[in-house]
C-alpha cells in the first residue's frame, strides 16, 4: 500500500480532433511499462497547478501550445512501482502539430476501435468513458404523447443523438413495453444506445443496451447487476460516492438550473456542480433546465456533457 503523500499527481491529456479521434503515445524504452500506449501528460510539480502542468508537459512532449482544455475525470491507479492520480483534461484546441519530442510513437485512435496495444492498465475505464456521447436524452412521452415523442426521437437520432433513456414513470406497463421497444428499434437503426430507467426486466425484454438507476435505487445497491452500461441519477456527494464505489458507467447530476416541472426546487448552480464533480472518477452529465447551448458551459465546469428531456425529445 502507498501512503497518500506518496501518490504521484499526473496531468493527462485527451487531445481530441473534430472527427472524435484522440492522440495516444507509446512509452519509450527506459521508462516503466516501456512499449505501452497512454495518454500524453506527466507529473505535476510541487505548487504547480494542474492546467499549468498540462500545458508544460504537452509543450515538452509534443511541441504544442494548449489553447483550450476542459477538466474531465480523475482516476487513481496503483502500479507495482507507484500509485498515480491521473487528472484528465480534454484538449480541444491547440497550436502546432503534435510531434514526438521524446522518441515516443504517436497514434490517433477512436474510443470504440482502438487499434494499438498494449494499453496502460489505468486507461481501460477512460476509453469506455470516451465512448460516451456528449448528449444524453430522456424521453417525455407522457407529456408529448407516444406518436409525437417517437417522431422527435427519430429527428434527434438523425441529428446525431447517440444515447437515450426511456423514463416514463406514469405509463402503464403494457404501453411502456411497446414504447420502449419502439425506441430501441429506432435507436439501433441509427447506431445509438438505449437505457431503461430502473426496470432490469424490461431492459432484457426489449433488448436495450443498459439500465439507468434512480438515486433511491442506487443507494440500495450493493453491486452492479452484470450489465455493461449502467447510469445513475445523483444529487449530492454521498450519491456520487456510491456510484463511484459501484463502478457505474456514468452519472447524471441534477438539478443544475430550474426546470419547467419543478421551477421552485433548490438547484445546484454551475459552481456547486463543478465542486461536486471535481475529482470524480466517473463521467458526469449535467441535468436540469439545460439546452444544447449549455454544453460548453458543462464542459468548462468538469462535466462530460448534458442530459435533457424537453429540449431534445
Amino acid at each position: 500500500m502507498f501512503h497518500p503523500s506518496d501518490i504521484v499527481k499526473v496531468a493527462a491529456a485527451v487531445i481530441t480532433r473534430p472527427d472524435g479521434s484522440f492522440l495516444l503515445a507509446r512509452r519509450p524504452a527506459g521508462k516503466p511499462y516501456a512499449g505501452y500506449w497512454e495518454f500524453p501528460g506527466g507529473k505535476v510539480k510541487p505548487d504547480e497547478s494542474l492546467l499549468h502542468a498540462l500545458r508544460r508537459e504537452l509543450l515538452e512532449e509534443l511541441g504544442i501550445h494548449v489553447e483550450h482544455a476542459y477538466p474531465w475525470i480523475t482516476r487513481t491507479f496503483t502500479y507495482p512501482h507507484a500509485a498515480v492520480c491521473l487528472h484528465f483534461y480534454r484538449v480541444v484546441q491547440w497550436h502546432g502539430e503534435p510531434y514526438p519530442q521524446e522518441n515516443q510513437e504517436l497514434s490517433w485512435q477512436f474510443a470504440n476501435n482502438v487499434a494499438v496495444e498494449p494499453m496502460l492498465p489505468a486507461n481501460a475505464p477512460v476509453l469506455r468513458a470516451l465512448d460516451l456521447p456528449p448528449v444524453y436524452a430522456i424521453t417525455n412521452a407522457m407529456e408529448l404523447g407516444i406518436k409525437l415523442s417517437l417522431t422527435r426521437i427519430e429527428h434527434a437520432l438523425q441529428a446525431d443523438l447517440r444515447l437515450v433513456q426511456v423514463r416514463e414513470k406514469g405509463m402503464m406497463k403494457e404501453a411502456l413495453h411497446v414504447f420502449a421497444g419502439e425506441v430501441v428499434k429506432l435507436a439501433h437503426r441509427y447506431g445509438a444506445k438505449v437505457l431503461i430507467n430502473e426496470d432490469i426486466r424490461l431492459f432484457r425484454e426489449v433488448g436495450a443496451d443498459g439500465v439507468h438507476f434512480p438515486s433511491s435505487q442506487l443507494m440500495n445497491l450493493t453491486e452492479l447487476p452484470g450489465i455493461d452500461l449502467c447510469g445513475a441519477s445523483c444529487h449530492n456527494a454521498e450519491e456520487l460516492f456510491q456510484a463511484e464505489r459501484l463502478g457505474m458507467s456514468f452519472v447524471v447530476l441534477a438539478p443544475v438550473l430550474p426546470t419547467l416541472s419543478h421551477p421552485e426546487s433548490k438547484t445546484l448552480g454551475w459552481q456547486k456542480f463543478a465542486t461536486l464533480v471535481r475529482g470524480c472518477s466517473l463521467p458526469v452529465y449535467a441535468l436540469g433546465g439545460l439546452r444544447q447551448e449549455d454544453l460548453t458551459t458543462a464542459w468548462e465546469h468538469g462535466g462530460h456533457g448534458i442530459a435533457m428531456m424537453r429540449a431534445i425529445v
